[in-house]
């Protein structure tokens, strides 16, 4: 089985940051590999229109629910768009996280290998699947049913352990928060919202924090500055890169960076953002090749 190629650094971009055509179209441009997008639902229409705006991209999904979305409506989605544009999605899955999800949501491992079941009945090939892993037993999932991990709200510690777990030739595509400021405070306010809430109060992402090491105090709404400056990059361009590229160095394949920026920003200053952190990451511009 092949591992998607995704190249060094992608974006991952959440459903409420309105993820266009076009600033895809713009992302694919600057060179990066794949863009992920958040929160996505099983008819993977936006997928869609991404993937037929651009080229080379790989369109990855981070994530589709499967507590919410059909396993046959995604399968279907995905032979649609694979007949359209052959070997430009991926598609990333996951359990999300208990609350709110009911009785359900409290066995994700055994919804997580239901959910496999029917992709596999319905031809979903491993290699273009993978799954929002962060406990042991979910990154062996990973490891044994589809191409890789895709871990979110992580730091390069994290990579260790699992690529221990998922062994040479899974892919591992870890989201990494960038603020693109250099002054600390600064970097802080803006970038401390993006983890408070809602992932200080969900329980997977709290035991996953705490596994990495990190103390009831830290995780304390609204985070120490500890947690906050370990899962939020800033700094100037060198310091960007290589804190993004620690991930790399770690064990994962491609980092999928989620770029906080203010929620008021024009269209054209949040391509100007994208601009910024390509040129700190040596990406490429306007070149249309992976990253």
């Amino acid at each position: 089985m092949a591992t998607p190629e995704l190249g060094r650094f992608g974006v991952w971009i959440g459903a409420r940051a309105n993820p266009t055509p076009e600033l895809v179209y713009h992302l694919e441009n600057l060179g990066f590999g794949a863009v992920w997008l958040g929160g996505q639902p099983a008819d993977l229409k936006l997928v869609e229109a991404a993937i037929a705006n651009t080229s080379t991209v790989t369109v990855a999904t981070g994530i589709v629910n499967i507590f919410t979305n059909d396993a046959a409506e995604l399968a279907d989605s995905y032979h649609r768009i694979e007949e359209a544009h052959a070997g430009r999605l991926l598609v990333g899955i996951g359990a999300g996280h208990p609350e709110g999800q009911g009785d359900q949501a409290l066995k994700p491992f055994g919804a997580m290998t239901a959910y496999l079941d029917v992709l596999d009945e319905n031809d979903v090939p491993l290699d273009r699947r993978v799954l929002a892993a962060l406990g042991p037993r979910m990154l062996g999932l990973a490891r044994d049913r589809s191409a890789g991990a895709h871990p979110y709200l992580v730091t390069p510690s994290f990579n260790e352990g699992a690529r221990a777990i998922l062994g040479a030739g899974k892919l591992l595509a870890t989201e990494q928060r960038v603020v693109l400021r250099e002054d600390a405070e600064s970097a802080r306010e803006l970038g401390r919202p993006s983890v408070d809430r809602p992932y200080l109060g969900l329980r997977n992402y709290l035991n996953n924090l705490k596994r990495l090491g990190y103390s009831d105090e830290d995780l304390e709404s609204p985070g120490s500055d500890r947690l906050i400056d370990d899962l939020v990059v800033y700094g100037n361009d060198a310091a960007i890169e290589a804190r993004v590229s620690a991930h790399l160095r770690a064990g994962a394949d491609h980092v999928a960076v989620q770029l906080v920026q203010e929620s008021d920003l024009a269209a054209d200053e949040v391509a100007a953002g994208y601009t910024r952190l390509a040129r700190a990451l040596g990406l490429p511009r306007d070149t249309g090749v992976q990253g």
